[in-house]
């Protein structure tokens, strides 16, 4: 597919108010299948390939194989025989490979019918000394602008993942024809990055970003990728956050955390020896991800375990890698009650039991329950149980 009518196509999608979708990928069948959702373009990288293996994404930074031979060698076997024109294939290039030639290597991936090219693996996302130590060695981002530059100058279509406003202003000038911010590994699922950016760290940084490409071209496409946006739920709050942003790109959220729940369930489900109706199988692999059980449950967790401590909401929150309000959203809409009101009736309920079983002082009672002002416990367990401590004791 032509630069022309990729562009064409996917600013007919903005006009009429649709999100632009991105499927990084390493399978056929992934691509197959995202065709099939409405997926507008289709990113072949060497990441998407280790997915597939079962192995993190970060083995795409590694030396294990040959990152542009590799991703030439699967995406002609099984993306483009696929595309057939209908949705294009952007080629993920390492522009730091020094055995290629990046203006023949280019030239050979148009001609082999791809639409475009991404920068990635990208040196963007390696810090520290070893970044130094590469960019002393002449492996830098200025390789990564260069090779967008070249595909432009191709009349290819160009997507450049970027880490700051600098880099979206060098890609800009160079052609690019989508500024993507790239906001790190995904988190989530068994092989997902533990340290990832929170989703209002996110919508900062984009938010910064897509100011600065607005100053210098206000009709470049702008996306996002990655990080802790990784469910339907986590982009939602993002555009609603952004009204810059006009899409999103997403490989391990498409084909690795979805995989991850299905198969596992799914075996789970054949070795119980009970029967279950297809749409209620259905609904339990489907947890955690539109439904996001994953964040309420990790605090409904950590109160069942740790309910006679002091618990603060905000600092779940970071521990969760969300801001303290979409968290409150969040489990507001799944429990039916804010986090607090949750709390208290939880203890007030663990607090009815032990005196229910245990013959103990009232005040400890309360200790036990997280309380240490008996007055306030007091007036707590009224509210819920209608009566005093001391009476319910009676009571029963």
């Amino acid at each position: 597919m032509q630069r022309k009518r990729i562009l064409k196509e996917l600013k007919l999608q903005i006009k009429n108010g649709n999100h632009i979708i991105g499927v990084a990928t390493g399978s056929g069948m992934t691509a197959k299948y995202a065709k099939k959702g409405g997926a507008n373009f289709l990113l072949a990288l060497n990441s998407g390939r280790f997915r597939q293996m079962g192995r993190s994404s970060l083995a795409g930074f590694l030396p294990f194989n040959n990152s542009n031979d590799m991703v030439m060698d699967f995406s002609m076997r099984e993306l483009i025989p696929l595309a057939k024109g209908h949705i294009p294939v952007i080629f993920g290039v390492n522009a730091t490979d020094p055995t290629k030639d990046m203006e023949s290597y280019i030239e050979e991936i148009k001609n082999k019918g791809f639409s475009g090219i991404n920068n990635y693996p990208t040196v963007g996302l390696i810090d520290g000394k070893f970044k130094e130590a590469l960019e002393e060695n002449g492996c830098n981002y200025s390789m990564e602008v260069e090779a967008i530059n070249i595909a432009h100058k191709k009349e290819m279509f160009t997507i450049a993942f970027v880490f700051n406003d600098k880099q979206a202003v060098q890609m800009i000038k160079a052609g690019a024809d989508v500024i993507c911010v790239h906001l790190g590994l995904t988190g989530g699922g068994l092989l997902g990055a533990k340290k990832v950016l929170s989703l209002e760290e996110g919508k900062i940084k984009a938010k910064k970003i897509f100011k600065k490409c607005n100053e210098i071209k206000p009709n470049v496409i702008k996306l996002i990728y990655g990080g802790p946006v990784k469910t339907p739920t986590d982009i939602c709050y993002m555009y609603s956050n952004n009204k810059n942003l006009m899409g999103y790109i997403g490989g391990s959220a498409f084909e690795r955390i979805p995989c991850e729940k299905f198969i596992t369930n799914i075996t789970k489900a054949f070795k119980v020896p009970v029967h279950l109706k297809e749409d209620e199988l259905m609904n339990k692999m489907l947890d955690g991800i539109t439904k996001h059980y994953d964040y309420v449950e990790f605090v409904k967790e950590y109160v069942n375990k740790n309910y006679m401590s002091q618990i603060s909401f905000s600092a779940l929150a970071k521990i969760a890698n969300i801001s303290r309000s979409y968290l409150s959203t969040l489990f507001k809409k799944e429990i039916g009650c804010s986090f607090k009101q949750y709390l208290v009736k939880f203890r007030i309920e663990k607090a009815a039991k032990i005196l229910e079983k245990e013959n103990i002082q009232l005040s400890q009672v309360s200790s036990l329950v997280g309380y240490k002002d008996y007055a306030q416990f007091s007036k707590m367990f009224r509210k819920y149980k209608g009566c005093c401590p001391k009476e319910y004791n009676t009571e029963i």
